[in-house]
């Protein structure tokens, strides 16, 4: 969210949120970002990481005991 699509209820809660962090409300908005961006590409690479580590299903398994030369 940035400083211009949010309401002016959302803005003072940010700002105070911002004021207990001890931070301007741009660079408390910036910091959100990151985490979320942070956030987001770690459950991307797990996301990733889990696929890759998933045997193949009994048809695949199957199917390539099936091409297999006797």
């Amino acid at each position: 969210m940035t400083k211009d699509t949010m309401t002016e209820a959302q803005r003072a809660y940010e700002a105070k949120r911002a004021a207990k962090a001890g931070m301007s409300l741009d660079k408390w908005l910036a910091a959100k970002r990151r985490d979320q961006e942070a956030v987001a590409a770690e459950a991307a690479r797990a996301a990733a990481k889990a696929k890759e580590a998933k045997k193949p299903s009994l048809v695949s398994r199957l199917l390539d005991r099936a091409h297999k030369p006797l």
